[in-house]
């Protein structure tokens, strides 16, 4: 009786035989892990000298019918968030979302103090931003003593507390943006590349005349791309974590769901990289094609800068499309120790990403 046919050990041989392909591809390394190194470096060896925007949570009981305030909302660079609960604004400032916490208090008339003093609670996780609005509130004090109390003594105090947290630094944000680089590159471009060329050298259409099923080639395909994805991300994490104290909440636990958190955008990627494989006519077009794909994803979705930098009414989009909701989910994973059920805006956004994306691969797969 002859043995039946391994669907399963075919897609295995399809992924080692893909796998030693994008090894022996000089632009699978060079776009997918070089280039994501070079920017890791780069960026992690900076000293971050450029004006961050600020955002800080209005304390419980402050007094906000005052010219100190009137003077802090005019601020360019500042957003005052003024009705998040405090236990919420503490644990937002020791996760490095807030700048910092400001209370403005007003003193006793007949006290020896000014008349004002401003409470700042700050964390090490936005130390960089704490000074420097520190900075900003001694300018606005300093503006208000020139203007109103000439030959008076100060209109205010200022007065810090620092709770205790994490330091955030620029790797902190640089790495999750890389790895979101890498995968996106690897998936979209390595993924229709490869299944183009294996279409017009017709290794497809014999293939078709094999047992093989067709979503075991998809398999046998995304198996080679996890694996070179599991080496790159080894490496550019150790380099992060080594070269630039990258944080990483809860050691090892922390890089492994940042690892299986990567099998979203996999899917996500490499589906688009087999939509456009199936839609395209020639390998002149393929480059242009998933461009148009991959452009606004680095423009907008927050690699190099944070997406608060744009304006308000193009965050929103940002907001939804899938490498953000990817890179923003490793972000959380690795400085905030989120686990990934505690992510369900992400998780859910990029399931319906790679459900819809999977679907319509499928269908546009042809043989020849």
């Amino acid at each position: 009786m002859p043995k039946s046919y391994s669907q399963l050990r075919a897609a295995f041989a399809l992924a080692k035989a893909s796998l030693l392909a994008m090894l022996r591809s000089p632009t699978s390394i060079v776009f997918s892990l070089l280039f994501p190194i070079i920017f890791i470096i780069v960026f992690g060896s900076m000293v971050d000298t450029t004006i961050v925007p600020l955002k800080i949570s209005l304390g419980q009981n402050s007094d906000t019918s005052n010219i100190i305030y009137e003077s802090v909302k005019k601020i360019k660079n500042l957003t005052i968030v003024t009705n998040m609960p405090q236990d919420e604004a503490r644990e937002a400032l020791k996760k490095g979302r807030l700048t910092a916490i400001l209370r403005i208090k007003k003193n006793p008339v007949f006290s020896q103090l000014p008349p004002y003093t401003i409470l700042i609670t700050s964390s090490p996780s936005s130390a960089d931003a704490g000074v420097l609005l520190q900075t900003l509130l001694n300018n606005v004090v300093g503006s208000i003593d020139k203007a109103a109390f000439p030959s008076n003594a100060s209109v205010a105090i200022l007065h810090t507390k620092e709770l205790p947290g994490r330091i955030y630094r620029k790797i902190d944000f640089i790495l999750p943006g890389q790895l979101g680089l890498s995968l996106l590159m690897a998936g979209v471009f390595g993924s229709a590349f490869l299944l183009f060329n294996l279409r017009q050298s017709l290794v497809l259409k014999r293939l078709s005349a094999t047992p093989v099923k067709r979503s075991y080639i998809i398999l046998g395909e995304m198996l080679s791309r996890l694996s070179f994805h599991v080496l790159s991300f080894i490496i550019m994490v150790g380099l992060g974590y080594f070269a630039f104290n990258y944080t990483l909440v809860n050691g090892f636990l922390t890089f492994f769901e940042m690892l299986l958190f990567s099998l979203f955008g996999l899917v996500i990627f490499m589906g688009i990289g087999f939509i456009i494989s199936g839609v395209i006519q020639n390998e002149s077009s393929v480059a242009p094609t998933a461009n148009t794909f991959i452009l606004p994803q680095i423009l907008l979705c927050g690699l190099f800068f944070p997406i608060e930098n744009y304006p308000h009414g193009l965050q929103a989009f940002c907001n939804i499309l899938p490498l953000t909701l990817f890179v923003d989910g490793l972000r959380k994973i690795g400085f905030e120790g989120a686990h990934i059920w505690q992510l369900p805006w992400q998780v859910i956004g990029l399931l319906i990403w790679a459900t819809a994306l999977s679907v319509v691969a499928v269908k546009l797969f042809k043989w020849e």
